[in-house]
This record gives C-alpha cells, structure tokens and sequence, in this order.
C-alpha cells in the first residue's frame, strides 16, 4: 500500500505527511499535519523521519513549533 492511500496512523483520517522511521510503537509510523504538529507541540517530536509529500512539510513545522533544538534525521528516499 503506497503513502498515498494510507491515512494517518494516530487519528486515522488525516493524510500522511511524515513517517517515523524509528517508531517506538510499529502501529504508529504514519502521521498527519495536526497530529505530526500535536507531537512537536508537545515535546515528543520525530527525530529521524520521511517526508512523504516532496515538500519539507515536517521540517517547517519542527523550525516553528519546536523549542528544544535537537538532532533530527531526514531521511531520503
């Protein structure tokens, strides 16, 4: 099943944008832009992760809402 026709893993209706490469639980590795945003907001951001729409989604979402400067993996295709 590609990223495309896949929903979110978290509230199961949004479209993915990011997927976590090192999820700690392998039934959530799909998130959508609230809840990619809800995680960042509060403070358990995904530290090595895929873009999923070609655009750096994720990565401005993290320079907006993320306080703690951390190292964050992005990783290609």
């Amino acid at each position: 099943m590609g990223a495309h026709s896949r929903k979110c893993d978290w509230c199961g209706s949004g479209t993915p944008i990011v997927r976590d490469m090192e999820p700690l639980n392998s039934a959530f590795q799909y998130w959508c832009v609230e809840c990619a945003r809800a995680l960042i907001i509060k403070g358990d951001p995904i530290e090595t992760y895929r873009e999923l729409e070609g655009e750096p989604i994720y990565g401005r979402l993290l320079d907006e809402h993320c306080t703690l400067k951390r190292f964050y993996s992005f990783v290609a295709a």
